[in-house]
């Protein structure tokens, strides 16, 4: 009987290892990208401001959105006292929430942006805000009476003596010295805001139209350099006469109250000059209508 030699330990475990498929590495996926994010919402959350029942909401992408409906698709607003609203796009990288009707007071409302469920955006990260709505402010300031009327919640608060733009300087056919008549909302405040004459194109000391102020109480209406602010003396004038470059002005007593109440967003709504605000100046969304507010929607 012929015996076979045994094979050396090592060469069977060479043999072996030849039958083995070597291991290839697995290869990391590459990650995916965020197509879309949000550079910015205002106003401030609820920790940092009240704000006031005609507020908007402003959102500001991060680049310009290509699919408008697919990103309005995934923005969401719970009122915790709700009332209808809709989004209307004012730039390629911007789109802003107004309601139909004022919020309603003292509530929260709660923003929120799943941009993660825009296809192709599963990377991106959700974003959510939540807002403090605070008293009712509406002002109705009567150019032709030269009279604010404050109401708070419903109840008039306070009549303030006021003077507006006396207008007598026409620019493109606009007489800028005028107030522009609409609803406003507050932008913002400052307890001491220098004004200039650069918005009309002097700043030459010579000039007879020259001017820089340095006004207390200044609450912003518009982006077009309009104020409710202290009169800069000339305290005859109010609740007689109208002598501005187009603001507001008020009592040192009830141009301190106003600027102590005022909150971003609440409503200033002006009569009786012939000019009219338009619509995108500054946060002025309530000039439009509701039905011409919903055809900015991409939805």
């Amino acid at each position: 009987m012929k015996l076979f030699p045994r094979m050396p330990a090592v060469t069977a475990l060479v043999a072996a290892a030849l039958c083995v498929a070597p291991t290839v590495p697995a290869q990391a996926a590459a990650p995916k990208k965020v197509k879309l994010g949000i550079a910015d919402i205002t106003p401030l959350g609820e920790k940092s401001e009240k704000v006031g029942v005609g507020f908007p909401i402003i959102v500001t992408f991060d680049r310009k959105v290509r699919d408008r409906a697919a990103a309005e698709s995934v923005l969401r607003v719970e009122a915790d006292k709700p009332v209808e609203g809709a989004w209307r796009w004012i730039a390629d990288n911007k789109v802003v929430y107004r309601t139909k009707t004022y919020w309603k007071p003292n509530q929260k409302v709660l923003f929120k942006a799943l941009l993660s469920e825009i296809p192709g955006n599963q990377a991106a990260r959700n974003v959510s805000r939540r807002f403090a709505v605070g008293a009712q402010n509406i002002s109705v300031v009567d150019t032709r009476k030269h009279v604010m009327k404050v109401y708070r919640n419903g109840r008039l608060a306070k009549k303030i003596p006021i003077s507006a733009g006396r207008g007598g300087l026409i620019r493109n056919g606009v007489d800028i010295y005028l107030t522009t008549s609409g609803v406003h909302l507050t932008m913002g405040k400052k307890a001491v805001e220098t004004m200039t004459s650069s918005w009309m194109g002097v700043t030459d000391p010579k000039d007879p139209r020259y001017y820089k102020e340095q006004i207390p109480w200044a609450v912003r209406i518009s982006d077009s350099g309009e104020y409710v602010h202290q009169s800069y003396g000339d305290y005859q004038f109010l609740g007689r006469s109208n002598q501005s470059h187009g603001c507001v002005r008020a009592t040192p007593a009830g141009a301190k109250w106003f600027y102590d109440i005022a909150q971003r967003g609440d409503v200033v709504k002006i009569t009786g000059t012939k000019r009219k605000l338009d619509w995108r100046n500054g946060w002025s969304y309530w000039q439009l209508n509701w039905t011409q507010w919903k055809q900015g929607s991409a939805l």
